[in-house]
């Protein structure tokens, strides 16, 4: 064993995370419906923890900076989980760029710094809690006169910070909660408590955008905001002659929920589903048992669906800082940063770039926002969030539509060799999974460097694939658009989180009647 002079400087902060709160781990096995009984707990306490509103808040003067992300950080605005599960990701997404470039010296394949990786990794998620949670409440989340009054009563005129401490402790203690439900889901219950709340957000904002027949609140038309209910009334409400001159373009591709949505949302879910059945599939026989003959899949989607949700959250807080920079009087002070154009340009009151760099990377939103108005100049309101023309020639649209693609593609491709080393997908250590499980590719030597070199042959190939099919497929996804304002990105992260879902509930139930499989898939 190496000694302690060789060991990372995380070792140093063991006596520190060690004492961390934790989800205890099952001392064996848990069975099938013991883990959906904690599925189905922690999905219903999550609903509820979205429908609880920050003691203190005034929803009138508050300012969601992730509104634009908010399906993919699966959290609820002015609610007691407002960060969702960003924190979880943003902590995620700094330890693996630690590991990948070797800041970290840690052997992931080492139960000791596995531990030690992990347990710094809850200790930053907690550190990101707080890191967002502040510069929220005290800019954009602001609380309620009436709140500030009594406080400061009690706090001798510090009524406003008092109000905001308390606001920073509510929503804290709710991400933190969500940070617990998905140590509970990894144990005890079945796949990760991230993907299911992502899962939980994007279908209910789907099923909304389908079937809500509740008027737009900020506008006086009288019609549904619903895809379908929309299309009810219009048909109802409007001559033929109404719908020729303009009706047909309004229930087509305006905003919100147009048919276009719809149809390209059952597209998507479509191609998605197909994707997730599509591997490759390499023969297999037990060294052991004659005639014990099976196929291990590699799929085409390898790297799974973390690696999109990594990028998502990197685009969010690039844009995040960015329109920090541009209207946060604090900020804007920044050296070479501060209340710079070229960074980003944002309207009073839209966490959307208009102008900037970071406006050519930023989300696509549908068809709006770049196909209109390369067809026809006449669509250009399209581009501003206020529905005022900003001036956007087709060749700048055209270049920030490459812009995105080619962000959203890179990254996942980074994120995509990052995670399956630190998850243990890599060949090497696949390759001593099927050696320790008696299994071997047949024609070949059971020996472990024979398995990693053929298996060398095709998981770095399909890793360097998948990240540039699935950062593709999130960013034509996007370009599209959804109903329910879920985005592309989300949609595609639902219907991949699904299957994978579907695909895991059949391993549990295929595990509970031949537990001999356990040792292949690593489960007690």
């Amino acid at each position: 064993m190496a000694g302690d002079e060789d060991k990372s400087l995380l070792y140093k902060l063991k006596p520190l995370i060690d004492r961390m709160p934790a989800v205890k781990q099952p001392d064996g096995h848990v069975h099938f419906r013991r883990k959906m009984t904690w599925l189905i707990l922690v999905l219903v306490t999550y609903f509820v923890m979205t429908n609880v509103t920050a003691y203190g808040l005034d929803p009138a003067k508050t300012m969601d900076l992730f509104a634009q992300f908010r399906a993919i950080f699966a959290g609820k605005s002015g609610s007691i989980v407002h960060l969702g599960i960003s924190p979880i990701v943003n902590a995620s997404i700094i330890m693996q760029l630690f590991q990948g470039s070797e800041i970290i010296d840690l052997d992931m394949k080492d139960p000791e710094d596995k531990a030690v990786f992990q347990n710094t990794q809850k200790f930053l998620v907690i550190v990101m809690i707080f890191v967002q949670a502040v510069p929220q409440v005290f800019g954009y989340l602001t609380p309620a006169s009436s709140l500030i009054n009594v406080l400061g009563g009690y706090t001798g005129g510090q009524g406003l910070l008092a109000a905001r401490l308390l606001i920073v402790s509510q929503i804290a203690l709710g991400c933190y909660i969500i940070f617990l439900m998905d140590e509970v889901i990894s144990k005890w219950g079945i796949g990760s408590g991230i993907s299911l709340f992502i899962v939980a957000g994007v279908s209910q904002g789907i099923f909304t955008g389908i079937f809500n027949w509740a008027p737009n609140p900020n506008s006086e038309s009288p019609v549904p905001v619903g895809t379908i209910p929309k299309t009810i009334y219009m048909f109802r409400h409007n001559s033929a002659q109404e719908m020729a001159s303009g009706g047909l373009e309004t229930l087509l591709i305006q905003q919100p929920n147009p048919v276009m949505a719809l149809v390209t949302t059952i597209l998507l879910f479509l191609i998605v589903a197909y994707v997730q059945g599509s591997r490759i599939e390499l023969p297999v026989s037990h060294g052991r048992a004659r005639g014990a003959r099976g196929r291990y899949p590699i799929k085409l989607v390898y790297s799974s669906v973390l690696p999109v949700i990594l990028v998502s959250a990197l685009l969010a807080n690039i844009n995040l800082f960015a329109m920090l920079f541009y209207t946060n009087p604090t900020f804007q002070n920044f050296p070479i940063l501060g209340g710079q154009s070229w960074l980003g340009i944002f309207q009073q009151g839209s966490t959307k770039p208009i102008g900037g760099a970071v406006w050519y990377i930023s989300r696509l939103e549908g068809i709006q926002d770049w196909l209109l108005p390369l067809i026809s100049s006449r669509y250009e309101y399209l581009l501003s969030p206020q529905g005022v023309a900003w001036s956007h020639s087709k060749f700048e649209v055209m270049l920030r539509v490459i812009g995105h693609v080619s962000f959203m593609m890179i990254f996942a491709v980074l994120f995509a060799n990052f995670w399956i080393k630190t998850t243990n997908m890599d060949a090497e250590s696949v390759a001593d999974q099927i050696q320790d499980s008696g299994m071997q590719i047949p024609g070949f030597r059971r020996d472990p460097r024979v398995l990693r070199k053929v298996l060398k042959r095709y998981i770095p190939t399909v890793t360097h694939f998948s990240g540039l099919f699935i950062g593709a497929l999130a960013a034509s996804a996007n370009m599209l658009g959804t109903v329910g304002n879920a985005g592309g990105t989300s949609l595609f992260l639902a219907v991949s989180i699904l299957t994978q879902l579907y695909e895991q509930m059949g391993k549990e139930q295929m595990m509970e009647m031949h537990p001999a499989l356990r040792d292949f898939f690593g489960n007690q």
